[in-house]
C-alpha cells in the first residue's frame, strides 16, 4: 500500500526547549503536534533555537531568519505545499515567511479573526483566548490583518496560577485537571464580562483540546489552529468534505 506522504510542514520548538506542561498537552488529540489530531499526514520539523522566549517572549530576529533557510529548504527538497508552526505567537513572523517562501504560510491561528469578525458583524466581539495577553500586541494584530476597527476581545491564561508554570517553572508538569479548569473559567469570564463577543478564536495551539467542550458550555463557535489546518488541508486536497459525490 502506498503511503501518502505530507505536504503540510508543521515548524515546532526544539526538544527539551518545551515547557513540561506543554509536553502534557501535547499527548492530547486535537494538540497541534500531535499527528492523531489530523486524518492525513504532516510533516513535523524541530526548529532549533524555537522555545518560549524566542518565540513568545521575546521574537528572535535570528530564529525567523532560520524558519525561513527551514522552510526554503521543506518546499526544494521534500515537496512541501504548505507551512505552519505550533505556535500562535509565530503571527509575528508571519508577512516576513509568507513573502520569503513559495507556498502558503500560516504561521497563527490569529488568521481567522478578520473571517470571524466578518461573520458577526462589526457590533459584535472575537474573543481571542491566548496564552499569554501581555505578549500578544498590535504588531502580531497587523501582521494578521487585525486593525484597530475590529471588535476584538483578547483574555489572556498568563494569570492562572498552573498555566503560568510554563512562563516562571517550565521544568514543574502541570496538574491538568486543575490547568484544563483555568482554560474553561478563562473562556467563561471573558464572555461575561463582554457579552458582546459573539465568537471565539483560540490562538494557542496548545488549546483545541478544549474548543468543543468551550463550544458546548459557552454556545458559542470556537475556531481554532485545527479549523485553519482543516482549511488548508481542503484546499491541498488533502481533505475532500464531497469525495463520495465523485466516486
Amino acid at each position: 500500500m502506498t503511503t501518502k506522504q505530507p505536504v503540510i510542514a508543521i515548524l515546532r520548538w526544539e526538544s527539551g526547549h518545551v515547557p513540561q506542561g506543554l509536553m502534557q498537552l501535547e499527548t492530547m488529540a486535537g494538540n497541534s503536534t500531535n499527528p492523531a489530531s489530523y486524518p492525513f499526514p504532516v510533516k513535523l520539523v524541530e526548529v532549533p533555537g524555537a522555545n518560549t522566549d524566542t518565540v513568545i517572549l521575546h521574537p528572535s530576529q535570528k530564529l525567523l531568519e532560520d524558519m525561513i533557510a527551514l522552510s526554503r529548504k521543506l518546499v526544494a527538497e521534500e515537496g512541501i505545499r504548505a507551512i505552519t508552526t505550533s505556535c500562535g505567537f509565530n503571527a509575528i513572523f508571519q508577512k516576513a515567511l509568507a513573502e520569503a517562501v513559495d507556498v502558503p504560510v500560516f504561521s497563527s491561528s490569529l488568521l481567522q479573526v478578520p473571517f470571524v469578525q466578518q461573520l458577526v458583524g462589526q457590533n459584535r466581539a472575537v474573543g481571542v483566548l491566548t496564552a499569554s495577553k501581555s505578549s500578544l500586541t498590535r504588531e502580531h494584530m497587523r501582521a494578521c490583518g487585525i486593525t484597530k476597527e475590529m471588535n476584538v476581545v483578547v483574555m489572556g491564561l498568563e494569570n492562572a496560577p498552573e498555566w503560568s508554570k510554563i512562563f516562571t517553572r517550565p521544568d514543574t508538569p502541570f496538574n491538568m485537571e486543575t490547568v484544563s479548569q483555568e482554560i474553561l473559567d478563562v473562556a467563561r469570564d471573558g464572555v461575561r464580562q463582554h457579552p458582546e463577543i459573539a465568537a471565539i478564536v483560540l490562538e494557542c495551539t496548545d488549546l483545541p483540546p478544549y474548543a468543543a467542550r468551550i463550544r458546548r458550555e459557552l454556545n458559542l463557535p470556537v475556531f481554532d489552529f485545527n479549523s485553519m489546518m482543516g482549511h488548508v488541508a481542503i484546499a491541498l486536497s488533502q481533505v475532500n468534505l464531497y469525495e463520495p459525490l465523485l466516486k
